[in-house]
């Protein structure tokens, strides 16, 4: 292969991952726009959670939402298997045992370019 040849490659190369990572990243933070909790038994309750992401599909979309005490201890998680790229945006449900005592938790939700950094929800439970 010739040098100009080898070099027009690298230069293509370069410029098509530039270009991958800016369209990842435009995408944005996943942010949770609402919370519907129900309280169930035994200090269990369902968790109604909506997530917003301008998920680009496999590399960069929302994977996942938790619910931590106000002292960031992780109380449950719900992973997100797939992109959801036509529907946003989505509500996705999960059931998380809170410790007696807790009367406020905080949702936040993930993805796999920002992780965590998008708005979260803290939310009242009715005990």
């Amino acid at each position: 292969m010739s040098q100009t040849v080898y070099r027009s490659t690298r230069l293509f190369c370069a410029a098509l991952l530039s270009g991958a990572i800016a369209t990842a990243a435009l995408a944005g933070e996943a942010d949770v726009v609402a919370v519907k909790v129900t309280k169930s038994v035994g200090g269990v309750y369902r968790f109604d959670v909506t997530v917003a992401h301008a998920d680009s599909g496999w590399e960069h979309f929302a994977d996942k939402w938790q619910v931590l005490d106000l002292d960031g201890n992780l109380l449950g998680e719900r992973v997100l298997a797939h992109p959801h790229v036509r529907e946003q945006p989505f509500t996705r449900s999960s059931t998380v045992k809170v410790p007696p005592g807790v009367r406020r938790v905080r949702v936040r939700a993930h993805d796999k370019v920002h992780e965590f950094g998008g708005k979260g929800v803290v939310v009242d439970l009715v005990r």
